[in-house]
């Protein structure tokens, strides 16, 4: 199971949101580079980056602070917020990203999601934000009508490397991982399924990896890790358990 830090940033700087509210924000003191450098130092060689304020606005942001995580670490980062055309998947490839994480679009515009995986293979995630059974779009600001359940199934057969399943009512909250909700989706399809969305110790790791279904390929770990409520070294043990 890989493990994926979050950085989600917002105004430049590294935040952490309570159920996606932009007004129930926290920051935190290291720069996205040095944050980055932190979590690389600490054992994690993947990241999941989010540009918040370009999610809400529709195109790419915090485009130096995300530049400055590249330049700072050697992980693999994968990276969402505002991604809605090829030409910004293309364009954040080219700079380093590893993996582009398409969510409004893949519900809006899903001959997106094939152009790119077609184009792009191996490189391409959806994000399904996933609140009340339904996919979030626009930052998480408005509900779509396309039950989380379907847009995984559309996803099928088109090349895209990993869905994201996050639950929006955890989110940022130390509630415990959605492992049913996760599950379901990872039974559901051949695409490796990350969990993401109120993990709140270690032991949501391993409640994840004792899934009885397909496994749980990843999990993005946001607020615990930042709080001190996981220890890194655990963590990556725990991940790496049979």
């Amino acid at each position: 199971m890989k493990l994926f830090p979050a950085i989600d940033l917002q105004g430049g700087a590294c935040v952490r949101l309570l159920h996606g509210d932009f007004n129930a924000s926290t920051r935190f003191p290291l720069d996205p580079g040095a944050q980055a450098e932190a979590f690389e130092a600490a054992g994690f060689s993947h990241l999941h980056v989010v540009d918040l304020d370009g999610a809400r606005a529709g195109y790419p942001i915090n485009m130096n602070a995300v530049l400055s995580i590249l330049e700072a670490t050697n992980a693999s980062v994968q990276l969402g917020g505002g991604i809605r055309d090829l030409g910004a998947v293309s364009d954040w490839l080219s700079a380093g990203v590893s993996r582009v994480i398409i969510g409004t679009a893949a519900v809006r515009k899903p001959e997106l999601v094939r152009a790119a995986a077609e184009k792009f293979p191996g490189q391409i995630v959806v994000a399904l934000d996933t609140r009340g059974g339904r996919v979030a779009v626009d930052g998480w600001a408005n509900d779509s009508d396309m039950p989380a359940e379907d847009l995984a199934a559309a996803c099928e057969g088109s090349g895209v490397a990993a869905l994201i399943v996050t639950d929006i009512s955890r989110d940022g909250a130390k509630t415990g991982v959605n492992v049913e909700l996760t599950g379901r989706i990872a039974d559901r399809v051949s695409i490796p399924v990350i969990a993401s969305g109120g993990v709140a110790s270690v032991d949501d790791i391993r409640a994840l990896k004792r899934w009885g279904g397909r496994s749980i390929a990843g999990v993005v770990l946001g607020r615990a890790l930042y709080d001190g409520d996981i220890i890194p070294a655990e963590a990556l043990a725990a991940a790496t358990e049979c």
